[in-house]
């Protein structure tokens, strides 16, 4: 086991940020926000495995695989946030911290995203931070998990 790994999960149609939506997703390309990630998490001592999927089984089995080498997770599961009870399950199943983060603030945005499955079992939720917040996930699972 890699004592120092990190799972950097996204979800669906975050492989076409840069593009999708600028005024709600901001210009940063999912490219640019694992690299800037892997970045913050290699100061901290952290190797980074990223994985984006559209398909919510390759999310589950990334979550899974994550129990054998990773000591925690962040995760972007986009609209699966506000459908998925299998992603959660999954989450939980592992037993690993877990930060659930979110480009923009869902709060502000239609109703049927101000309810995330995946918040219940998460350790901490960053909203509306833009791709910053997957740095200050890193943060926080460093200050967690032992810098």
């Amino acid at each position: 086991m890699t004592e120092r790994r990190l799972l950097l999960l996204n979800g669906p149609n975050l492989n076409l940020l840069g593009s999708r939506q600028p005024e709600i997703y901001g210009s940063t390309t999912l490219a640019q926000i694992e690299k800037s990630t892997r970045s913050v998490a290699a100061e901290f001592g952290f190797d980074l495995r990223a994985v984006q999927s559209n398909h919510e089984g390759d999310l589950i089995d990334a979550i899974h695989l994550a129990r054998e080498d990773c000591v925690g997770i962040i995760v972007n599961p986009a609209a699966y946030s506000h459908t998925s009870v299998a992603i959660p399950d999954a989450l939980a199943g592992v037993e690993l911290p877990v930060v659930e983060v979110h480009l923009s603030n869902v709060a502000r945005r239609e109703a049927f995203r101000h309810h995330s499955y995946v918040s219940a079992v998460a350790d901490a939720v960053i909203a509306g931070a833009g791709p910053l917040g997957y740095e200050f996930a890193v943060r926080y699972l460093a200050d967690r998990i032992g810098s």
